[in-house]
């Protein structure tokens, strides 16, 4: 009966009429002219696509590589020896692979961190969110926070943030399968919520249901603006028309109904989108420090560039401006991470099957304030 009713609410989706105009218009983005205010220094090179990474309080940083292992840099250098290293079935193809990666707010204390990986169930693939326990040098898998999430070797989302209210945000992709985001009993094509044990918030925008906002394609990078607390997240769309939402609990984005600056009643359209160009964004961070204070940055993977957008905090749909940084200066870029003292960090992906090796790639670039 469920599916029944949702096959046909589906089909009333897809038969309603589609508006092509021009959704929230914003500034052309334009390469930043100005003397950059950072030194840029590379942190670690000759790394296997690295996809995500945090900061720990003692200073260590954490991060993934897409074949399955989990980094750290200690005191400025990386440890050989991986603090865990993802068996069968887990599986690194195509776009999926060892992904996402955060440290909880209590790291110092309970050792936890939470990864998102693709494995493989016979012929069947599926992503899951994991909570590991650090101790010793080396990381064991502690709890499943979340299973079966549809996976594909394309279009498996993957970030993972904890957000101001303590929750974790999960990405999800629609695994190559458009209409499954339309569907709020799939978890494909989502951005999900839940608590950091794994069950779901009471206060999600569907009882009982960890899908917080659905109609997704393909969603790399979800940042929280440091005064309004608006969640703003990036998405790769179809053949361009690359998207930087606006997150509302409950709402719809559209795909595969509509993308780009397409419209429709019921569905929300981006507050920022690529045209007939691709970005392919990915990770994103607002700065809260230094001279970038208040700016949202989007790492590009097709675009090979930083994007630097401002945005109005009264306004929170407003784009102020629109920048573009290092334009293949590094190649591709997969996520930018803002430290508690102010540095940034950038992952390059140029061996990640789709861009051109350079020597020592990948790396681990930082960018550090220059004192005035």
């Amino acid at each position: 009966m469920w599916k029944k009713w949702m096959v046909c609410v589906l089909t009333l989706i897809l038969s309603m009429p589609v508006v092509a105009c021009e959704a929230n218009p914003a500034p052309e983005s334009q390469p930043a002219q100005q003397t950059l205010p950072y030194r840029i220094e590379v942190l670690a090179d000759q790394l296997d696509v690295p996809w995500a990474m945090d900061i720990a309080s003692d200073g260590r940083i954490f991060f993934t590589e897409r074949p399955g292992r989990v980094r750290v840099i200690q005191s400025g250098k990386l440890l050989s020896e991986p603090l865990i290293s993802f068996p069968a079935p887990f599986i690194s193809e195509g776009e999926g692979g060892l992904l996402g990666l955060v440290l909880d707010p209590d790291f110092a204390n309970n050792h936890y961190l939470y990864v998102y990986h693709t494995y493989k169930e016979g012929e069947v693939t599926f992503n899951r969110v994991l909570r590991l326990r650090e101790a010793n040098h080396a990381a064991q898998i502690d709890k499943v926070l979340l299973d079966k999430i549809p996976g594909s070797s394309i279009h498996n989302g993957g970030r993972i943030k904890i957000g101001l209210d303590q929750r974790l945000y999960i990405t999800t992709g629609d695994a190559h399968e458009p209409i499954i985001a339309q569907d709020r009993a799939s978890l494909a094509g989502k951005i999900l919520r839940i608590n950091l044990d794994g069950t779901i918030p009471a206060d999600n925008p569907f009882s009982g249901s960890p899908v917080y906002s659905y109609g997704h394609r393909n969603p790399q990078g979800i940042a929280w603006h440091p005064d309004t607390g608006i969640l703003y997240s990036s998405e790769h769309g179809q053949t361009a028309h690359d998207e930087i939402n606006r997150i509302e609990p409950g709402a719809n984005y559209g795909w595969p109904v509509i993308s780009g600056e397409q419209q429709k009643e019921g569905m929300k359209s981006p507050l920022l989108q690529s045209g007939d160009t691709t970005w392919a964004p990915s990770g994103m961070t607002f700065v809260s420090k230094g001279p970038w204070k208040g700016q949202l940055l989007v790492a590009n993977l097709r675009g090979k560039q930083l994007q630097k957008i401002s945005l109005d905090a009264t306004r929170p749909d407003t784009v102020l401006e629109a920048a573009t940084l290092f334009q293949d200066e590094f190649g591709r870029l997969r996520d930018v991470v803002e430290g508690k003292d102010g540095i940034l960090y950038l992952l390059t992906n140029n061996r990640d099957g789709r861009g051109n090796p350079r020597e020592g790639d990948d790396k681990i670039i930082r960018l550090v304030p220059i004192q005035p």
